[in-house]
């Protein structure tokens, strides 16, 4: 006898739990947009690379005399000054 309340007692334990997720409503799918800062670089890809400068240390050593290095070095200030001059707004609009 007891054997046969229990299995009454599954089969409607079994009917309910069948019935309650019949009714379940129908999960709602939205799409939601989020904005979100991505970094990105504020250096131009149009900005050319260091030039090699020619006032390298090993040929300001390999110079002939004085006015030899004075013409390395001249030419490396004003390489450099071109350079900056193209580098320095560039590093101001990224501030």
């Amino acid at each position: 006898m007891r054997s046969s309340n229990l299995v009454k007692s599954c089969l409607i334990l079994t009917v309910f739990a069948g019935a309650g997720c019949a009714t379940a409503p129908e999960p709602v799918v939205r799409t939601v947009e989020v904005k979100v800062p991505v970094s990105r670089s504020c250096i131009p890809t149009t900005l050319r690379q260091e030039p090699t400068f020619p006032d390298t240390d090993a040929a300001l050593r390999a110079t002939a005399g004085p006015d030899d290095l004075i013409k390395l070095l001249a030419a490396g200030r004003l390489l450099r000054d071109q350079w900056l001059a193209e580098v320095r707004p560039v590093l101001r609009g990224c501030r």
